[in-house]
């Protein structure tokens, strides 16, 4: 019975983190000229949102599917971490408290990788 308990957990926990990414992507989307700024104020072409938007948007997907999770969120955990660094910066407490969320987000990726997809995925894992 655990496990079956176990397998709804994850697909609760791929959806919950799936939503954030998919909702990254739709913010870039509509308004793009905040994280343009953001990456400019780092001295990085605003284009870059662009491929971070796509990022946010087929990471999202995939995660929601149950694709290729472990992949994908290892991806998303490496993507958190350096995403972080924009953050970073201790004088601002709102842009602390995103650097570590991102840093809490990397977190629940590496436990979904290592818990994986589930029973309720495209590519369940058991």
């Amino acid at each position: 019975m655990e496990n079956r308990f176990d397998d709804w957990l994850v697909l609760a926990g791929r959806l919950l983190i799936a939503a954030l990414f998919l909702g990254g992507a739709a913010q870039k989307a509509l308004d793009p000229d905040p994280a343009m700024a953001l990456l400019a104020a780092r001295g990085l072409p605003g284009a870059l949102v662009w491929p971070a938007l796509a990022f946010n948007a087929l990471a999202g997907l995939a995660l929601a599917l149950g694709w290729r999770v472990r992949l994908v969120a290892l991806l998303l955990a490496g993507y958190c971490a350096g995403t972080s660094l924009f953050h970073f910066l201790p004088d601002d407490p709102w842009q602390i408290s995103i650097f570590v969320k991102n840093w809490a987000i990397a977190g629940g990726c590496l436990v979904l990788a290592a818990q994986r997809a589930g029973r309720f995925a495209l590519q369940p894992h058991r």
